[in-house]
């Protein structure tokens, strides 16, 4: 039994990949999202986008960079996944390696030269635009912000010549507060907080959308909406992982609708695990 043919679908619609093409575009993702492209293109330097887990910080970051999809002439992308580096060192090769800088350097001295270089010869020489992404913030360690820090000092008279944005868990900002003049250097602070369970419901049809479903009638029952909303406040990492266990017993049940009464048969049956 196929779970697309059964649904009609042409992909999953409720994957925990960070796929731009699901990215729904909430109040609180969208201003997220337009204010960091303000950003990047006024070349503001450092940019933090806070939030808890699952609020959607990794999809919003992809979707930034397929933004400038249609613009990678004027604008050079990096983007660091997981900053876990177990030295300052290490952290400056893997820099040095993304920016297309190879030769080896004995010094961490050497290497800060050498990224100033860099961004000198490309903003200012080449009139380009350098953006780096850092996911998964919180894991950057007190050498690693003061290293960012220092790349953020190398700037022309107009601008800042990298532009820096840091999607990170909400742990990360004690953390930045120690390290000096590093809050004064944040151009855009913003929190994503979960959605309401207007934009509950409104994130359900549109991933079901996007995944092919044209359907008239509603998968969804106003009960189901209404407790999904409830067991995962608003997350919407949760929401997808809760709406794809109901989908996979839809197929295997053969049933119409997720009713109220099966997500309370998916939460009970979580309970076990936690």
């Amino acid at each position: 039994m196929s779970y697309f043919t059964v649904l009609k679908l042409e992909k999953e619609p409720f994957s925990t990949s960070p796929d731009p093409a699901f990215f729904y575009h909430s109040t609180e993702h969208s201003t997220a999202l337009n204010r960091l492209e303000i950003a990047i293109r006024l070349k503001r330097g450092l940019s933090l986008v806070l939030g808890d887990v699952g609020t959607g910080k990794t999809t919003l970051c992809r979707a930034l960079l397929q933004s400038f999809g249609n613009e990678e002439n004027d604008f050079i992308f990096h983007m660091i996944l997981d900053p876990s580096f177990k030295s300052e060192y290490q952290f400056l090769t893997h820099l040095n390696k993304l920016f297309g800088v190879s030769p080896f350097f004995r010094s961490s001295i050497d290497q800060r030269e050498v990224i100033e270089k860099y961004l000198f010869k490309k903003c200012v020489e080449e009139h380009k635009t350098v953006v780096l992404l850092i996911d998964e913030g919180q894991k950057l360690t007190l050498p690693q912000l003061e290293i960012l820090r220092t790349l953020l000092n190398y700037e022309t008279n107009e601008n800042k010549l990298l532009q820096l944005v840091i999607f990170a868990q909400m742990e990360l900002l004690p953390r930045i507060k120690t390290v000096r003049n590093f809050m004064d250097r944040i151009s855009l602070k913003y929190i994503l907080n979960p959605l309401d369970i207007r934009e509950t419901e409104a994130l359900i049809h549109f991933r079901l959308k996007q995944a092919g479903f044209n359907q008239i009638r509603n998968i969804f029952s106003l009960e189901a909406i209404q407790k999904i909303y409830d067991s995962t406040q608003g997350y919407p990492r949760q929401i997808a992982k809760l709406c794809h266990n109901a989908m996979e017993y839809v197929v295997m049940g053969n049933y119409e609708t997720v009713t109220g009464q099966l997500i309370d048969q998916l939460i009970e049956k979580d309970k076990l695990w936690t």
